[in-house]
């Protein structure tokens, strides 16, 4: 058993926990480690993302999301500039394609403008091609304010900053258990003990379960979805400019199969929005029983299944047929063909569910005596990461004490 004790244990090497770390770091505190389960770092949402830099266009005005999106852009393409990160402010087209979805396109501008985004240009279907030659569309929505990076990279970097300042990060620590003790945290793996006087769960996909650990009640539950892309044959890159994106459904906390350009070259198109039967199931026949099983006991999730079965069944569908993927690419890009397309990779959305059916759609922070739990740290955490990750930090530092 290691015999230091750390001011602060980190539960989680993604993009969220190790935000939290480089900002302890920055603000003085002594000693920091970040324990991560897998043997590297970003290896699930982080590392299996888009790459998008959001703009805070759809989120409500006041919100979490809205607030740490705004300032955390901002931060990001700061630090990108700083670093020496690859990154663009490249813009992405929002696009309707049906008179139905104009007064949806409609409450999303005045949400971007209610945050602050100076950059939006409504477009009619003329204009539309003036951004993306080979769309179609009635309406769009032209968002200067979004960008793209590797965010595999930004987490190096912040790695990098965490151990120049003193802090530790330790690969292949999954915490199985968390005994307090002498006004001290000891977390335990298969790797060996930790002793730490403070805790900060960024555990992600694993949140909700490392909370229970710690003798904490959650209040929902991590239910898994599974992204799945495709990519543009090289041939094939010229049709998408940029990002392309259809007019969201204020119902569901997902944006539909869109056009990604990477910064690393190439196209993405996608995700679905599947259900997963295994929290780390990046394959269609990815399967666990304990997490499929814990979904089948939380009445939430049979809630939840009721009222949108039928979108459910259609994400399944599409993942299962790559004509109807097709098909709803064509919604946006009528060109789009089969051969088009071949695969690409696939991620797993941490989505919190709560006992009611609801699916949160806002971060979810959960504070104890000497631990904050980050329960629901949807997307754009990423994009948010400093922001967050900044607040995050002052939460564990007023909670227990800790010098700057």
């Amino acid at each position: 058993m290691s015999e230091r004790t750390y001011d602060v244990g980190i539960i989680g090497g993604g993009i969220v926990g190790l935000a939290t770390a480089m900002a302890l770091v920055k603000s003085g505190v002594d000693s920091v480690v970040v324990l991560e389960a897998e043997a590297k770092l970003a290896a699930h949402q982080t590392g299996n993302n888009s790459g998008v830099i959001h703009s805070g266009l759809y989120y409500k005005p006041g919100s979490l999301k809205a607030r740490n999106c705004v300032a955390g852009r901002q931060a990001l393409y700061r630090f990108c500039r700083e670093q020496g990160i690859a990154h663009e402010a490249c813009g992405k087209l929002v696009v309707a394609t049906r008179a139905s979805e104009l007064p949806a396109l409609d409450a999303v501008e005045q949400k971007g403008r209610a945050n602050g985004l100076k950059q939006l240009r409504r477009l009619g279907p003329g204009e539309l091609k003036e951004y993306e030659p080979h769309v179609n569309g009635i309406a769009g929505l032209w968002v200067g304010e979004t960008g793209i990076v590797d965010y595999s990279q930004v987490c190096d970097k912040y790695a990098e900053i965490i151990r120049k300042g003193g802090g530790e990060i330790r690969l292949q620590f999954k915490v199985s258990g968390c005994r307090k003790g002498g006004g001290e945290l000891v977390l335990t793996s298969p790797a060996g003990a930790v002793r730490c006087r403070s805790l900060v769960n960024c555990a992600g996909l694993q949140s909700d379960r490392v909370a229970r650990l710690c003798g904490v009640r959650p209040g929902l539950q991590i239910v898994p979805f599974r992204g799945e892309y495709f990519k543009l044959v090289p041939a094939r890159h010229g049709l998408v400019r940029n990002l392309v994106y259809p007019v969201p459904d204020a119902r569901f906390p997902f944006l539909g199969v869109h056009f990604t350009r990477m910064i690393g070259g190439g196209v993405e198109a996608g995700p679905n929005a599947v259900l997963a039967f295994k929290r780390h199931g990046y394959h269609k026949t990815s399967f666990s029983l304990r997490d499929t099983a814990q979904m089948a006991l939380y009445p939430g999730f049979w809630i939840m299944g009721l009222k949108f079965w039928r979108m459910g069944f259609g994400e399944f569908y599409r993942s299962f047929s790559k004509k109807a993927f097709v098909r709803a690419l064509q919604r946006l890009i009528p060109e789009i063909r089969s051969e088009d397309l071949e695969p690409g990779g696939a991620g797993v959305r941490a989505q919190a569910l709560e006992i009611n059916g609801f699916l949160a759609d806002d971060f979810r922070i959960k504070e104890a005596e000497r631990m904050v739990h980050v329960l629901n740290a949807p997307s754009p955490a990423a994009t948010a990461s400093i922001s967050i990750g900044e607040s995050i930090a002052a939460l564990a530092m007023k909670n227990f004490s800790l010098k700057r």
